[in-house]
């Protein structure tokens, strides 16, 4: 290990550039919602829950006539179905 490192070229960011298709925001969801999710990634044993609740919302989108807690409700039954 060096006793001194130079930084002077370093940058800050993002050490990858992001794929452009995704958008970083800050949000506030309830704690219930964000725990459900991330038990529903561990249950499959493994994944990302921001990329579950993406998956969610791109699902109710596409069925804006269809409530969202029957669209969650399906969503989950799809995920409990996949792992049984």
């Amino acid at each position: 290990m060096k006793a001194k490192y130079d930084f002077s070229k370093g940058r800050r960011g993002t050490v990858l550039p992001s794929s452009g298709n995704k958008v970083r925001i800050t949000i506030r969801l309830d704690r219930e919602i964000i725990d459900w999710f991330r038990s529903k990634v561990e249950e499959r044993g493994g994944g990302n829950y921001q990329t579950l609740l993406n998956d969610a919302l791109i699902t109710y989108m596409q069925q804006q006539e269809e409530p969202i807690e029957e669209v969650f409700r399906r969503i989950v039954r799809e995920e409990l179905h996949a792992v049984q």
